[in-house]
C-alpha cells in the first residue's frame, strides 16, 4: 500500500520540515518527493511527524508472568504510544539466558507484537560461555543485573563480571544498584516502621548511594576492558559525573534516563504511592532535574521507558510487599512532549534520544530515522484537545500518569508502513518484524 501523510511538521535528524513524507510499501520514499498515483492520502493536519520510538528497555512479562502483561498486549500500548520498536529484559519465566530461549521469544512476537521487537540475552553468575557463543544476529544485547532483580539474575561475582565485560563484544547494558546496601536499608527501615513502611522511603532504601557504587563499578570495569556499556534508567545527579558530554557516535560509555525519572519526584510519593514504585527509585526533585539537565546537555544519550506492569492486586499491597515498575510505554512520548512544551527540550532532541539515538546505539538496522528507503515506523504527535485519560491498554489497566491532561496525544502510529494506531485505537495489521542490526 501506498500512502501520503501530507500537512505534516516532519522532525528528523535536528531540522523540522513541513510537507509530506511518501510511503511505498513497508519503506520511506522521500520527503516532499513525487508519489505513487495510487497513494493513500492521510491530512496531518499540521502534527509533528516523527520517526517512531525505539524503546530499549521494557518488560512484557512473556513467558512466564501473562498474568501481568504479555506481549500482545503490551506491544498494542507501545503502538497506542508511538513506539514502534521496542527491546525486551530476560527476567522473564524461564529467564533468557540462553540462545534457545531467545528463538523462543522471537517466535513468541512474530505471532502476535504490533511492534517491531528485538531480546536481550540476560547474564547470571553461570551462564558466561553462553555469553560468548550466542549468534549475535539473536539480540539487541547483553543485560546485566548488577543489583537486586526479578528471578535469579543478580549478577554479584567479581570473577563472573569480569569474564563478561571481557569477552563480549555486545553492547553490555546493565541495571546498577548495591545490593547489600539496600538489603541493610530494607533491614533498618523494616526495623524502625514495622509492616507499615511508607513509600516516601523508597529512594531512602534504593539510595544515591546504593546506584553509584554500582554505576561507577560498572564503568570502571568497561574503561578497564573496553566493553561496549550502556547504563540504564539512571536516577540520581551524584551519578552523572560519570558520564561526558558529546557526541554519542563518540562514546563508548552511554548513559540513559527513563520518562517517569524525567517527569516525577520523591514530592509524588505522598500521593501516588505504590504506582510510582519502581527501581531504581524516583529521588528527589534535585536529582529529576540533574537528570533533565544532563538529557539536554547530551550526557544522557538515550530515553526510554523500563515499562513493566503490575496488577492492581498486586500494587495494592503495603510497601514491602508491592512489587517495582509501572506500565510506561502508552504515555512516554506524551509525557516528553511536556518536556517541549515548557521548554526544556526542543522536539528535535525528544526525536533524537528516542528515535536516533537508540538506532545509533545499538547500530539497528534501517530504522530510527526519516530516511529514504528505511522501514517507515512513524508517529503523529499532535495537540490534544481532550482533559479526559486515554483507556489504558496495558493488560494491568491503569497508568502512574492517572489524572494527567497531556497537552499533545499520538494521532497515528505506522509500523512498517502500516498504520497500527490510528489516534483512537490499534488496528488489524501485520505483525512487527524481528530488529535486525548493522554490526559491520
Amino acid at each position: 500500500m501506498n500512502q501520503r501523510i501530507v500537512n505534516a511538521r516532519i522532525v528528523n535528524e535536528g531540522t523540522i520540515t513541513e510537507g509530506e513524507l511518501v510511503i511505498e510499501g513497508e519503506r520511506i520514499k522521500g520527503i516532499n518527493v513525487p508519489a505513487p498515483s495510487d497513494a493513500t492520502v492521510f491530512d496531518a493536519a499540521g502534527a509533528y511527524l516523527i520517526p517512531g520510538m525505539i524503546d530499549d528497555q521494557v518488560h512484557f512479562r512473556e513467558p512466564g508472568f501473562e498474568h501481568k502483561g504479555n506481549i500482545r498486549t503490551e506491544s498494542a500500548a507501545a503502538v497506542a504510544g508511538g513506539i514502534t520498536s521496542y527491546m525486551e529484559m530476560p527476567n522473564c519465566n524461564p529467564l533468557t539466558t540462553s540462545q534457545s530461549a531467545l528463538l523462543d521469544k522471537r517466535e513468541r512476537a512474530a505471532n502476535c507484537s504490533a511492534a517491531n521487537y528485538g531480546f536481550y540475552l540476560g547474564a547470571t553468575n553461570d551462564n558466561l560461555e553462553a555469553v560468548k557463543s550466542v549468534d549475535p544476529s539473536l539480540t539487541c544485547g547483553v543485560k546485566i543485573f548488577m543489583g537486586a532483580s526479578t528471578g535469579n539474575m543478580l549478577v554479584d561475582d567479581q570473577t563472573t563480571l569480569e569474564g563478561i565485560f571481557a569477552a563480549t563484544d555486545l553492547l553490555v547494558a546493565t541495571h546498577c544498584e548495591n545490593t547489600p546496601m539496600i538489603l541493610a536499608a530494607e533491614a533498618a527501615a523494616a526495623e524502625k516502621w514495622g509492616d507499615d513502611v511508607p513509600f516516601s522511603e523508597h529512594p531512602n532504601i534504593r539510595s544515591e548511594e546504593a546506584c553509584y557504587a554500582s554505576s561507577s563499578l560498572a564503568v570502571g570495569l568497561a574503561k578497564k576492558y573496553g566493553t561496549k556499556l550502556h547504563v540504564l534508567h539512571l536516577t540520581t545527579a551524584k551519578e552523572m559525573e560519570l558520564f561526558e558530554v558529546g557526541p554519542l557516535e563518540q562514546k563508548r560509555i552511554t548513559a540513559e534516563a527513563c520518562v517517569h525519572h524525567l517527569f516525577f519526584s520523591a514530592e509524588d510519593y505522598e500521593q501516588r504511592g505504590a504506582f510510582i514504585k519502581c527501581n531504581p527509585a524516583i529521588k528527589t526533585a534535585v536529582d529529576r532535574s540533574a537528570l533533565l539537565k544532563a538529557v539536554a546537555e547530551d550526557r544522557i544519550d538515550v530515553i526510554a521507558t523500563d515499562h513493566a506492569p503490575h496488577t492492581l492486586e498486586e500494587k495494592g499491597r503495603k510497601y514491602a510487599k508491592a512489587p517495582a515498575g509501572l506500565p510506561l510505554v502508552q504515555h512516554a512520548l506524551v509525557s516528553l512532549m511536556e518536556r517541549v512544551e515548557d521548554g526544556t527540550f526542543s522536539i528535535e532532541q525528544v526525536v533524537r534520544k528516542t528515535s536516533h539515538a537508540p538506532a545509533i546505539l545499538y547500530q539497528v538496522a534501517e530504522r530510527g530515522f526519516l530516511r529514504e528507503g528505511y522501514f517507515a515506523d512513524i508517529t503523529l504527535i499532535a495537540p490534544n484537545p481532550s482533559t479526559q485519560d486515554d483507556p489504558v491498554l496495558s493488560k494491568c489497566g491503569w497508568s502512574p500518569f492517572a489524572g494527567y491532561a497531556f497537552k499533545h496525544r499520538i494521532a497515528g502510529t505506522w509500523v512498517n508502513g502500516h498504520q497500527r494506531y490510528n489516534g483512537s485505537q490499534v488496528v488489524d495489521g501485520p505483525y512487527g518484524q524481528a530488529l535486525t542490526y548493522d554490526r559491520g
